[in-house]
C-alpha cells in the first residue's frame, strides 16, 4: 500500500455544511461565557476574535448567532500551501480589549496540529478557544468544537473550492 498525499484522504466541506456545523458551534458556546448583565441570562462573550483567514466565516456566523457585535481579528501563519511550518503572528486584535483574554472567544476553522491555538493561548492564556472542526494532534488546545476528524485527512474548505463542470459517466447528452 502506498502513502496518501493529503488530498487524498479528503473532507470536502461546503458552504452549507460550514454554515451549519458553525451554527452547531454558536449553540454549544452559548451561555459559556463569563459576562452577562443583572437580570439577563449570563454567560456572554465580550468579543469573538477570528484567526484569519479561515476562522473568518465561522466566527462571524458565531458572532451572529450569539448576538456578539465586537469582533476583531488575529492574524497567524502557520501554512504554505499544505505545507505545515513555525506559526507567527502578522496581526494583534485591540490589545486593550484582549487584556489576558478573559470574556474573549477566539475561533478557528480548524485545530490541526495545534501549533496556531498554541501560540495565541500563549498571548490569552484566559480566552475560550473554539473550532469547527479538530484533529487528534491538536485537540487539546481546543475548549469547544463539533467534529473530529482524523490527523491524516485533509479537509477542503469552500472558500478552497472552485465548481466546476463534470462530464457523465454515460453518455453526453
Amino acid at each position: 500500500m502506498t502513502d496518501r498525499l493529503p488530498h487524498e484522504k479528503g473532507f470536502h466541506v461546503s458552504w452549507d455544511q460550514l454554515h451549519r456545523d458553525a451554527r452547531a458551534l454558536a449553540w454549544r458556546l452559548d451561555g459559556m461565557g463569563p459576562e452577562g448583565e443583572a437580570g439577563e441570562r449570563g454567560g456572554g462573550w465580550r468579543a469573538v476574535v477570528a484567526i484569519t483567514r479561515g476562522g473568518m466565516a465561522p466566527a462571524m456566523i458565531v458572532a451572529r448567532e450569539l448576538d456578539i457585535r465586537t469582533v476583531d481579528t488575529i492574524s497567524v501563519k502557520s501554512y504554505d500551501h499544505q505545507s505545515q511550518s513555525a506559526a507567527k503572528v502578522l496581526k494583534s486584535p485591540d490589545a486593550d480589549m484582549m487584556r489576558d483574554g478573559t470574556g474573549i472567544l477566539v475561533v478557528d476553522d480548524l485545530v490541526d496540529s495545534g501549533r496556531t491555538l498554541e501560540l495565541v493561548r500563549q498571548l490569552y492564556p484566559k480566552a475560550h478557544f473554539a473550532t469547527v472542526y479538530a484533529k487528534p494532534m491538536g485537540r487539546d488546545q481546543v475548549d469547544t468544537f463539533v467534529t473530529e476528524v482524523s490527523q491524516d485527512t485533509w479537509i477542503f474548505f469552500p472558500w478552497d473550492m472552485g465548481l466546476q463542470y463534470v462530464p457523465p459517466y454515460r453518455g453526453t447528452d
